[in-house]
C-alpha cells in the first residue's frame, strides 16, 4: 500500500509535513495499536479521563489531567494492546519550554505543586524567581504538570532510545 503525499510549498522548505503526534496509554507502544479494535473501553475505564480515541484509536491528553497508573484502562481492554499491563511510567519524559513564567521574572511554581514524583525542581537565581528544573529519571511522563502550567510550555520529551544494529 502507497500513500500519496502532497506537500506545499512551505511544508516542502520545512522538511515535509507535521506528523501528528501520538502518545500512547501506559505499557503501549505505537506497534501495539495493531490489535486495537477501537472498541474504546480504554476510554471508558480511565478514571482521569485522559485516554481519548483519535482516528479510532485510544491517545492520551494530558491538558485534561494526569495518568495515575491504575491499571484500569490494561484491564478493560480486551485485546493485546496493553503489553505492560502495571505500567508505572511513559517512555516520554516531560520538558518546560522557555515561555514558562520563571524565566519572564513572574513566580509560578504550579508544575512542581503537581508533580507526584517530586521531579520539578525550583532554584533560587540572583535577582529573579526561582527557575524549574525537571529532573528526568524521576519524571515518570505522567502529564500532571501540563495541565497546570498556566503558559502551557511544558511539552513531552521523547527519551532517546539506542538502535541495535545486527
Amino acid at each position: 500500500m502507497t500513500m500519496q503525499v502532497s506537500l506545499s510549498r512551505r511544508d516542502f522548505l520545512r522538511g515535509g509535513q507535521k506528523r501528528e503526534t501520538r502518545t500512547c496509554p501506559p505499557g503501549v507502544a505505537l506497534s501495539d495499536l495493531a490489535a486495537c479494535s477501537g472498541c474504546a473501553k480504554c476510554v471508558e475505564a480511565c478514571p482521569t479521563g485522559i485516554i481519548t480515541m483519535s482516528g479510532g484509536l485510544p491517545s492520551v491528553d494530558f491538558s485534561a489531567g494526569e495518568c495515575t497508573f491504575c491499571g484500569k484502562c490494561a484491564e478493560a481492554c480486551p485485546e493485546p494492546v496493553f503489553a505492560v499491563p502495571a505500567a508505572q511510567r511513559f517512555d516520554h519524559v516531560m520538558a518546560i519550554g522557555d515561555g514558562c513564567l520563571a524565566f519572564g521574572n513572574v513566580d509560578c511554581q504550579a508544575c512542581r505543586d503537581a508533580c507526584p514524583t517530586e521531579a520539578i525542581r525550583f532554584h533560587p537565581r540572583r535577582g529573579g524567581p526561582f527557575v524549574p528544573e525537571l529532573i528526568a529519571d524521576a519524571c515518570t511522563g505522567c502529564g500532571a504538570c501540563v495541565s497546570v502550567c498556566p503558559t502551557g510550555v511544558i511539552k513531552i520529551k521523547e527519551t532517546a532510545t539506542e538502535m541495535q544494529y545486527a
